[in-house]
């Protein structure tokens, strides 16, 4: 039997760990806390006693002891006024949640409405009653310079999901390149034919939405083609919204080969009205999207979608807000850290040649 923790029902302490990995106290806390000047071996040392014992680190101990909550916490955005994105937030949240249980640290999630003219004064009043210790913004908000400026007044360190090329002038940030992946979808439709194009946005304050449309158009310059602002409409990421829009665009007899849409859920809606207006996909119109949810895999024919992978870019957002607030920021400069991207090609846009 291990007697390693000195009797069956007693809980590991931090000196147990020290104990049984032959090192002080403060070089377990270091390794716990991914602290800096530890030694491969001995950072392997004691994580191997962790596991060994069991030993998991009690929360709430710690923050008293430091006096820091230990706490991050998500802000999402919601009009409240229509459905959610099916899939986008659950995933950051998840991401982010898993994430902070590896570090020791506690993760709570916000809902604030981003139309409500106080909403930065409801984001400050929550890190202010919760004590937490940092926060991670998603859009619109980590594309919000004011809040941001607001929060760096107040001492709150704060992370940015998907920031734009302004917001990150003043905030570290991750996401994936938005321009870039709204280039390449629409250069392998182009690569397969299309000439005419049609394209359904996301809300208007949302930067990283609006990059992506901004590669959509480069990519038409690049390759000689024109685009028709008559097919080109604002939505707002909901299947109501893509229904609506791409409706405006089915009208049209002379409508585009080819539509691109912010997100998938609008994506989805668009498919729905082609199918209940007997519009062929891909055969009359090819329909594709962004984040690669998995609502896109569920439709028919499933959609051709750029996979955004949310739960890493969440965990990698939590990361490096653990790391500044641990280690401090030796850098004034925000740190923008760009995941890669993949185009899963799907039946929606048939057989899309790729680059």
């Amino acid at each position: 039997m291990n007697n390693a923790n000195n009797g069956a029902n007693k809980n590991p302490t931090i000196d147990d760990v020290a104990a049984l990995s032959k090192v002080g106290r403060t070089t377990v806390s270091r390794v716990l806390n991914n602290g800096p000047n530890v030694r491969d071996a001995v950072r392997k040392r004691v994580m191997d006693a962790v596991k060994q014992l069991n030993y998991r680190v009690n929360v709430q101990a710690r923050s008293l002891a430091s006096g820091k909550s230990r706490q991050i916490a998500l802000f999402n955005a919601s009009d409240f006024d229509s459905e959610p994105n099916s899939y986008y937030t659950s995933a950051i949240e998840i991401g982010a949640l898993r994430k902070c249980a590896e570090l020791g640290f506690q993760a709570f999630s916000h809902i604030v409405n981003q139309n409500s003219p106080s909403y930065r004064n409801r984001i400050i009043e929550l890190c202010a009653i919760n004590n937490y210790q940092g926060i991670i913004l998603t859009p619109p908000f980590s594309d919000d310079v004011s809040l941001i400026n607001i929060l760096r007044e107040k001492n709150i360190h704060a992370v940015g999901i998907s920031s734009g090329n302004i917001a990150r002038k003043y905030i570290d940030s991750v996401g994936m390149d938005d321009e870039l992946a709204g280039y390449r979808l629409t250069e392998l439709l182009i690569k397969n034919g299309h000439k005419s194009f049609a394209f359904i946005k996301g809300l208007e304050n949302h930067m990283s939405a609006e990059l992506r449309f901004e590669g959509f158009k480069k990519a038409l310059v690049y390759n000689g083609l024109k685009l028709d602002e008559n097919f080109v409409f604002r939505g707002n990421f909901t299947f109501k919204s893509g229904i609506e829009n791409s409706l405006k665009i089915f009208e049209s007899p002379n409508h585009p080969s080819a539509l691109i849409c912010a997100n998938d859920d609008t994506a989805a809606g668009a498919l729905f009205s082609a199918h209940r207006l007997n519009i062929k996909v891909p055969e009359e119109i090819v329909i594709a999207g962004f984040d690669d949810t998995p609502v896109s895999e569920i439709v028919w024919p499933p959609l051709t979608t750029v996979h955004q992978p949310l739960k890493q870019i969440a965990a990698r957002a939590v990361e490096r807000l653990v790391s500044v607030l641990q280690n401090g920021n030796s850098d004034s400069s925000p740190k923008n850290m760009i995941i890669d991207f993949n185009i899963m090609v799907r039946q929606s846009t048939a057989s899309v040649i790729e680059v």
